[in-house]
């Protein structure tokens, strides 16, 4: 089966990101594989908006409200993308994806050049994705009812797309945003 048909399938003919049957076509949702699961099946204009990566219509992407709950992780992937470059961060906090269809987002942004973020700890060195840094303050962490102390590590951290001023790591076992600021790279 081809993936156009297997992605008709899948979509009952209809966009998946807005739900228009009008002029739909295959998008691949880079990094692809070539397959259906690294592809969406979208309208022309879904596909023109897209395609300009910058100064998106947010009225016709007010339909990200419903495919951001897709079944599909190529859909939510770019619904996640989509709000993010939207800057709809009340969108995006309320999205659960699973590891590896968050990592399969965070490959790549929308209308952002990742390359040109630069995130840096309290001494100005550069944090990559995977680095150990060690708090340095005693930090409250909002909603688990401990604190972060001073001198704690944390390991294999990943960076916040499009903030570089946070970061992400686990604490306890409980995955946190903690402020740059607060860190040096150990």
């Amino acid at each position: 089966m081809s993936i156009e048909k297997e992605l008709i399938s899948r979509s009952s003919n209809k966009c998946e990101l807005c739900s228009s049957s009008e002029g739909l076509n295959v998008f691949e949702v880079a990094p692809s594989d070539g397959s259906a699961d690294k592809a969406i099946y979208i309208c022309e204009k879904c596909s023109s908006e897209l395609a300009k990566e910058t100064d998106f219509d947010e009225n016709h992407f007010n339909c990200l409200n419903d495919s951001m709950w897709s079944e599909v992780p190529a859909v939510v992937v770019m619904s996640y993308r989509l709000l993010n470059a939207l800057g709809r961060q009340d969108l995006v906090d309320m999205m659960y994806m699973e590891e590896d269809v968050k990592t399969y987002a965070d490959a790549q942004s929308i209308g952002v050049d990742a390359d040109a973020l630069v995130y840096k700890d309290a001494n100005g060195v550069t944090l990559k994705a995977g680095d150990t840094v060690v708090i340095t303050k005693d930090l409250d962490v909002k909603g688990t009812g401990f604190t972060a102390k001073r001198g704690t590590a944390v390991r294999n951290i990943t960076l916040v797309l499009n903030d570089v001023e946070h970061i992400e790591g686990r604490v306890n076992g409980v995955k946190i945003h903690i402020l740059t600021k607060f860190l040096k790279k150990s």
